[in-house]
């Protein structure tokens, strides 16, 4: 039971840890569009984040794929960058069932993407062979659940105080919240160590 919950608390601390905001601010990015009602589809959006971060660390702690950590750390950014987009050329649309298919396989994508970023430190951790690994794997991806569910439900909750307080229109919660995740991640882009070659 120990070990479950170092590597439980290795996947908690991988999303909520404020040093490396840039999976807080992907999720933020995620559910800022979503109310309440639409808790379901916020929740499964985060499950698939989660499959698609999963995949990629068995991929590299299986030696499947390995990809160079400069372009993964630029390619992180970008899939805020290009959520928060999304967001605000979509804010206020009432029909947006005919994306949601997209937005899913976006969304699983992404989450390899981010979990290639992690892969290396998450390797340098786990030893043994390679039938030991997947316990700790499984181990870690519910912490990292946990942990997404956090910071979704929060952002939920402030999305409810915002719109119900303040009387926030959602669209225009929507609007800010994504034009300040742009904000703060397009500096990110620019520092990328990709442009130093």
């Amino acid at each position: 039971m120990s070990q479950f919950w170092i590597y439980f608390q290795i996947g908690l601390n991988h999303v909520l840890d404020l040093s490396a905001y840039d999976h807080v601010l992907f999720l933020m990015a995620l559910a800022v569009p979503f109310s309440f009602k639409d808790w379901k589809r916020a929740v499964l959006l985060v499950s698939l984040f989660t499959i698609g971060h999963t995949v990629a660390l068995i991929l590299s702690v299986f030696g499947i794929i390995a990809v160079k950590v400069n372009v993964v750390e630029f390619l992180i950014p970008i899939t805020i960058l290009l959520t928060a987009l999304f967001n605000l050329f979509t804010a206020g649309k009432s029909n947006k069932t005919e994306s949601i298919n997209l937005v899913f396989f976006i969304t699983l994508f992404f989450g390899i993407i981010h979990g290639l970023g992690f892969s290396n430190y998450f390797k340098t951790i786990l030893g043994g062979t390679p039938s030991s690994k997947i316990l700790p794997l499984a181990e870690f991806a519910l912490g990292v659940e946990a942990a997404q569910l956090v910071v979704v439900f929060v952002v939920l909750i402030l999305s409810y105080i915002v719109q119900t307080v303040f009387r926030f229109s959602k669209r225009d919660w929507t609007l800010v919240m994504s034009a300040f995740i742009i904000g703060v991640v397009v500096p990110l882009i620019i520092e990328s160590e990709i442009w130093n070659r």
